[in-house]
């Protein structure tokens, strides 16, 4: 029969609809576990009570519409009852579905931290210059800040002329042979600022030192120098700053929630970029007790010895700080927790296919692992992968973790 060609268009239509209906029909009539519809439930089993699967924890006594979402309440049955609070999956579709478990293991649980951190000076490693008498600068040493010194290195020479007359009068009185006056006038040149090394030359010359030559008591950079020809410099004036090298401060940025781990004396890694496969360690020596405002990180002081002066500051390092429970603690893989914002679940994997939400709390999280503080226990089996997929089949049923108890509350509760 030749139809018009408009309808033969619709009558393609009509039969890709009442296909698409039926091919649905058999499909829902295949998925494992769907029990048909809420009638036919009803006529075989008493509702305990009904929720809306967007808010399942809230439970009401008759059917109507929920108060939360555009949507008619869900019954649940007793066959469903605390018993089979679990979703359950036939053992031959877990691959399917790509679900993987994890065993909770016990052990000692090392982390680690990996941030960033920059070289300084070590600020007790400072020695200030002063003179201890008034004089005049005949000589400054070619020197200028930034200038890396040996300990020893001279700086400037300065003229006493007070010191002339002192260490007059001290060899007159040492030629007579007095050792008491010899003894006073000995006393007398120290109190001008004379140092002893400067007086055992006297001794030894016989012969008048007017001239002081300031040298550097450490190695390390010149800071400061305070000091030119010419100039007049008078008594407990500062004439130049040295910091020294020995060892440095690596000054580390941790993030605030890093913080709860990390103690004084714990151990570190740091690698340079410009010492490539070189690693140098430390030791935390003080963490600060103000944090970044704009970063939200802690600064913690790291003290690193640098007895080859390759350590400058102002270099960056890569720093990475070890850190061991040293106990024995249950951790499960960090991929395995779900948290809610509120509080933190894990599906538990239990026999024959059978899943059930847990609610935790974890502790410490590195390496991918993460600590748990109370929720499971050692051999337990957690979802790692499709887990989920788990958690919405289970608000979908209604099926909500039981809080966790502390103290004899539940975390959360008010008293």
């Amino acid at each position: 029969m030749n139809l018009p060609k408009h309808n033969r268009f619709w009558l393609a239509g009509v039969a890709l609809a009442v296909g698409v209906a039926a091919g649905y029909g058999v499909a829902y009539q295949r998925i494992p576990g769907s029990t048909g519809t809420a009638a036919e439930q009803g006529a075989e089993a008493k509702a305990l009570y009904w929720y809306d699967p967007m808010y399942p924890q809230q439970k009401f006594d008759k059917p109507g519409k929920s108060p939360f979402m555009d949507m008619q309440l869900v019954p649940r049955y007793a066959s469903e009852g605390a018993g089979n609070a679990t979703v359950s999956i036939d053992p031959g579709l877990t691959q399917n579905l790509g679900l993987r478990t994890a065993m909770v293991v016990r052990g000692r649980f090392s982390s680690s931290l990996d941030v960033t951190g920059v070289l300084a000076f070590n600020e007790r490693d400072v020695a200030v210059i002063q003179t201890r008498t008034s004089g005049f600068v005949e000589r400054v040493y070619a020197r200028a800040p930034g200038d890396v010194l040996a300990a020893g290195a001279p700086l400037a020479d300065i003229l006493v002329p007070d010191w002339a007359a002192a260490q007059t009068e001290f060899l007159a009185l040492k030629r007579s042979g007095d050792r008491e006056l010899i003894s006073a006038a000995r006393q007398r040149l120290q109190l001008t600022g004379m140092p002893s090394s400067l007086i055992a030359q006297v001794e030894r010359s016989g012969k008048v030192q007017p001239n002081l030559t300031v040298t550097s008591p450490v190695g390390g950079v010149v800071q400061e120098l305070n000091v030119r020809t010419g100039m007049t410099v008078a008594s407990g004036e500062t004439l130049a700053r040295i910091n020294g090298l020995g060892s440095v401060w690596l000054a580390v940025a941790v993030p605030e929630a890093q913080t709860g781990s990390i103690t004084e004396g714990q151990a570190i890694e740091a690698r340079l970029p410009a010492f490539p496969g070189t690693v140098f360690n430390g030791k935390v020596s003080a963490i600060l007790p103000d944090t970044n405002p704009d970063s939200r990180s802690l600064r913690v002081r790291v003290e690193m010895t640098n007895a080859e002066g390759r350590l400058r500051p102002g270099m960056t390092a890569q720093v990475r700080l070890n850190r061991s429970t040293g106990q024995d603690s249950l951790w499960v893989p960090s991929e395995a927790v779900i948290r809610t914002g509120k509080r933190a679940l894990v599906m538990l994997a239990e026999d024959a296919g059978h899943y059930r939400p847990v609610e935790v709390r974890p502790g410490q999280e590195s390496d991918g692992k993460t600590l748990i503080l109370q929720g499971l226990e050692e051999g337990q089996k957690v979802v790692t992968s499709g887990q989920f997929l788990l958690d919405s089949e289970a608000s979908l049923k209604g099926i909500v973790a039981a809080p966790l108890e502390t103290d004899g509350q539940a975390l959360g509760s008010q008293p």
